[in-house]
This record gives C-alpha cells, sequence and structure tokens, in this order.
C-alpha cells in the first residue's frame, strides 16, 4: 500500500490555481456533500469551530473519496495539536497567527519527524495507513504541505522571512484579523486593508512562494486571484446554508 499524494501541495509547486471551501459546520455527512463538488480543496476549521481530533478524523474520511484535498486548521501552533492532526491523516495543515519567521519554523518543525523536525512517531496511525505504508516515517515529509496564516500587521512586516522559511509551501493572508490589526475592525474592504493585500500578494510572487486567502464575496475572490492569490476559498459551508437557508424562508414569508 502506498503512500497518499498530496495533490495540493503538488499543484501548488506547480503555480496552479486552486479554489476551496471553508469547513465549519463539523460533520461527516457535510464534508461529504462538499467533497464531490469539486473543490480543488476544503478546509477544515478547529480554531474557530468546536471541532475535535475524533470529529475531525471522520471528516477526514468522508472527504477521501471526492475531489478535494483536506487542509486542517489546527487551533493552534501547537506541536501536540499539529501531532494528532497528522496521525489521523491530514497531509495538509493551515497553522493560524504566524507572527515570525521562528514561528513559521516551529510550525514546520512540528510537521517534520527528525532529523528535520520534533514530529513524535506512531508506526500505526491512519497517516501511515494503519502502518501499512512501506518507508512511512522516511516518506511522510515530502506528502505534508505546511502553510502559515499572516493576519496582523506584525507579522505581515516580516512576510517574506515568514515566507522564506524552509518547509513553509504558502502564506495564507487572513482579512479579517488582518483588518482588525490595521484598525479597521469588521471592514476588510477598507483600502488601506486592501492595499495590503494586493502587497502581500506580490510580495509572496516575488519570491515564488504561493499566496492564499478567504473571502465571500465573488467579486473579491476574482480580484484576489487577478492579484496573484494562488490557493483562494471562495465561500464556507456554515455561508452557504445561512445564505440560501434565510433565503428560501424569504421566499415563502414575505
Amino acid at each position: 500500500m502506498d503512500l497518499p499524494r498530496n495533490a495540493f501541495k503538488a499543484a501548488l509547486a506547480r503555480g496552479e490555481l486552486q479554489i476551496g471551501l471553508w469547513s465549519s459546520l463539523c460533520s461527516p455527512i457535510v464534508a461529504e456533500i462538499i467533497g464531490y463538488s469539486g473543490f480543488d480543496w476544503i478546509l477544515v476549521d478547529t480554531e474557530h469551530s468546536p471541532n475535535e481530533p475524533p470529529a475531525v478524523l471522520a471528516q477526514l474520511q468522508a472527504l477521501q473519496a471526492g475531489t478535494a484535498t483536506p487542509i486542517v486548521r489546527p487551533a493552534w501552533n501547537d506541536p501536540v495539536l499539529l501531532k494528532r492532526l497528522l496521525d489521523i491523516g491530514a497531509q495538509a495543515v493551515l497553522v493560524p497567527f504566524v507572527q515570525n519567521a521562528e514561528e513559521a519554523a516551529k510550525a514546520v518543525a512540528a510537521c517534520r519527524y527528525p532529523p528535520a523536525g520534533i514530529r513524535g512517531i506512531t508506526v500505526s496511525g491512519r497517516g501511515s495507513r494503519y502502518g501499512r505504508v512501506p518507508d512511512y516515517l522516511k516518506r511522510a515529509d515530502a506528502e505534508i504541505c505546511v502553510l502559515v496564516q499572516v493576519e496582523t500587521g506584525e507579522a505581515l512586516a516580516q512576510l517574506e522571512a515568514i515566507a522564506s522559511v524552509d518547509g513553509v509551501d504558502g502564506v495564507f493572508i487572513g482579512p479579517a484579523d488582518l483588518s482588525a490589526s490595521l484598525g479597521h475592525i469588521g471592514n476588510p474592504g477598507h483600502p488601506e486593508v486592501q492595499e495590503a493585500i494586493k502587497g502581500a500578494a506580490a510580495r509572496l510572487t516575488a519570491i515564488g512562494k504561493p499566496a492564499g486567502i478567504l473571502t465571500a464575496s465573488e467579486a473579491d475572490a476574482r480580484r484576489y486571484i487577478e492579484w496573484g492569490y494562488r490557493f483562494v476559498a471562495v465561500g464556507s459551508d456554515l455561508g452557504l446554508l445561512t445564505k440560501h437557508a434565510d433565503a428560501l424562508a424569504k421566499t415563502f414569508k414575505s
């Protein structure tokens, strides 16, 4: 039995645009439904969702047959949290609130086996197909994608240093927290925030590092892609449910 290939990581390395969806509903049924929708990647969130490893495991299993590569966001840049997610089969992680190159290096180290990192070893986890992948311990690092999230003005000032850390495969710009950090909380569309988002894409493109972002606006998504963002989440399962449920109710109640 072979090691699963990380299609998302390979596509990013080729510079291909990857369209994704955020998943916050903590449901394997929802994960299975959206996994068949045709997205390139789906972000399984545990930072701002009541998602714990047993539930994440069920969602990873549900996503296995679909088109999308699962990306799991841990609650924090913590080696224990990352280890548990990798052991249950996550091959891509988005690490939140990375402020500098040292924190980016910490995230990478948590996802790499010694001597390249500090990831703890199990020989029977789901990541190795329960011990069935030959030489998993020697080959796993090559298929694990480490994305780091830059979401403050302080981190943005360190963008090139963060992105240049060996093992960082892409940098995700968090528009909501960035807007708050820049003094425009709740207003990522503010010109100063948009200029920072545009500048971040240009700076990352200049050093050959893929940039990612999330928006629920089609116009914003198309603009971000034009600016050079390579992995773009164009909505969320929670947003889709809320929007269409409200619209359906309004149709019959108005």
